[in-house]
C-alpha cells in the first residue's frame, strides 16, 4: 500500500529555509498537499535520505533532481523567481510548456505589455535601456564543448563552425561559462577555431552587455537566450529545452530553417511570449492564483490529491 505521505528532499540551504516557513513557494506546495489529505515532512538531500524514501513507499518531491520513480516529482524554478514548474522529470525539453503550442493570438495582450516591461526593468535595470545591435553573434558556451550529448543537434565547438558558416558577415564574440571546466583538449580547439576564423573572438563580457548590443544569440539551450527575449534579441537553439517556441530552433526545424528564422528580420511577439510562457504555462507563486495550478500540476503526475 503506499502511503499518502510525501517527503521532501532538499539540499541544506533550502531544507533550513523550508523547516523555516521562509520559502514562499514550498511552504505552498506543503499547504495545498496538507489540505489535500497528505502529511509531508522535510528531509535533507543525501543519498541515504533519498533511499528511505524507496523503503517507506510514499511520494517524494525533489528540487531540480531527477524523481527516484514514477511517485517522484521534481520542482524547479523557471530561470528568474518566483515561476517555479513542478514535473515527473529535470528534463525541460520535456516538460508540458515545451510540448505545448504557442499561440499568439491567443495571448492577453492589455496584460502581456505591462507584465513584459515591468520584468525586464525589474531584472535587467538599466541595462534595457541601451539596446543597440552592433553586429555581432553572442554565443555564450556551456560546457563539454567536444561532446554531442543526448539533448543536442551537435557539439559546442561545431556549433560554432555552424554559426560562422551561415552568418559569413558578423562578428561571432563566444564566451565561456564561469562554472563549467574548460580541459586543455577544449581550449586547444577554440585557439584553432580562433586561429581560422579571425571573425570568432572568445573574451569575458557582462552578459547584460552583451544581450544589449548583439544582432542576436546563438546557443545550445542556455537561459542567456530566454533572457535574450527581455531585450528584444532572437535566438537560434541547436539542442532541446522549453523556451524554444519563438526560437530558430536547429532540433526541429534544421539548421537553414533555424538561422532563416533570425537572419529574416522577423521579430517574435516577446512580451505575449513570456506572458504566456510565465503567467499561462508556469507557476507564478507571488499570485493568488498558485495554489491551484500547484494543485493542478500534481494531479496531472496521477497523484491522489
Amino acid at each position: 500500500m503506499i502511503n499518502k505521505h510525501v517527503d521532501f528532499y532538499l539540499e541544506p540551504g533550502l531544507k533550513s529555509s523550508a523547516l523555516a516557513g521562509q520559502h514562499n513557494f514550498i511552504s505552498r506546495v506543503v499547504e495545498v498537499l496538507e489540505k489535500g489529505g497528505f502529511t509531508t515532512a522535510i528531509h535533507g538531500n543525501s543519498a541515504g535520505e533519498r533511499a528511505e524514501s524507496m523503503r517507506r513507499n510514499s511520494y517524494a518531491m525533489f528540487h531540480m533532481d531527477q524523481p527516484l520513480n514514477d511517485r517522484g516529482l521534481t520542482m524547479r524554478r523557471v530561470y528568474h523567481y518566483p515561476f517555479w514548474q513542478i514535473e515527473p522529470t529535470t528534463e525541460r525539453w520535456d516538460w508540458r510548456v515545451a510540448k505545448a503550442r504557442f499561440k499568439p493570438e491567443k495571448v492577453e495582450v492589455e496584460e502581456a505589455r505591462p507584465f513584459y516591461n515591468f520584468w525586464r526593468k525589474r531584472l535587467f535595470g538599466d541595462a534595457v535601456q541601451d539596446i543597440g545591435h552592433d553586429g555581432f553573434v553572442y554565443v555564450p558556451l556551456q560546457g563539454r564543448l567536444l561532446e554531442r550529448r543526448s539533448f543536442q543537434t551537435c557539439s559546442p565547438i561545431e556549433m560554432l563552425v555552424a554559426v560562422l558558416q551561415r552568418d559569413p558577415a558578423r562578428q561571432v564574440v563566444a564566451t565561456l561559462h564561469p562554472n563549467e571546466v574548460i580541459t586543455p583538449a577544449e581550449h586547444a580547439q577554440l585557439k584553432t577555431l580562433t586561429q581560422r576564423f579571425p571573425r570568432l573572438k572568445v573574451q569575458k563580457i557582462p552578459m547584460e552587455q552583451a544581450l544589449a548590443r548583439c544582432d542576436y544569440v546563438v546557443t545550445q539551450n542556455s537561459s542567456v537566450a530566454f533572457n535574450g527575449y527581455f531585450f528584444g534579441k532572437p535566438c537560434v537553439l541547436f539542442a532541446r529545452v522549453d523556451f524554444h517556441h519563438i526560437a530558430g530552433d536547429v532540433f526541429r526545424n534544421g539548421r537553414d530553417a533555424a538561422f532563416e528564422t533570425v537572419l529574416s528580420g522577423h521579430a517574435p511577439d516577446y512580451a505575449g511570449y513570456i506572458w504566456w510562457f510565465w503567467q499561462e504555462m508556469s507557476i507564478n507563486a507571488g499570485r493568488d492564483g498558485a495554489d491551484r495550478k500547484i494543485r493542478q500540476a500534481i494531479r496531472r503526475a496521477g497523484w491522489p490529491l
